[in-house]
């Protein structure tokens, strides 16, 4: 069993849960995030004054998956996610993480059932 974070722009959200859902992949946690990494923020305007801010809003996208859904999840968030054919600073991140075990808290199932 794997974790995949996914890290994406805010506009790319429906794109990817479109994608997922296609490929049968249902089950995920969706939370906004802010941070920054290359782009160092952006310049805003709030009532005609000039700001920089710091951290750039983001979405994470929390996955479980059992291994033989690694790969074809991680690909299908890469282009669902990705800005143009060759993609742009900001796109965001992928994390695969290993998760040593899991627990539904309905019947208390373990392991690859109850992801």
């Amino acid at each position: 069993m794997k974790l995949i974070v996914a890290i994406i722009q805010p506009t790319k959200l429906s794109a990817v849960t479109e994608a997922l859902h296609a490929i049968e992949v249902t089950r995920m946690t969706i939370c906004d995030a802010q941070g920054f990494a290359r782009q160092r923020g952006q310049t805003e305007m709030y009532r005609g004054h000039e700001y920089k801010s710091q951290l750039l809003r983001k979405i994470a996208v929390e996955i479980m998956v059992n291994d033989d859904f690694v790969e074809r999840t991680v690909d299908t968030i890469v282009e669902a996610a990705r800005t143009g054919a060759e993609g742009q600073i900001g796109d965001g991140k992928i994390f695969v993480l290993p998760a040593l075990e899991t627990v539904q808290i309905m019947d208390e199932s373990r392991g690859p059932g109850a992801v």
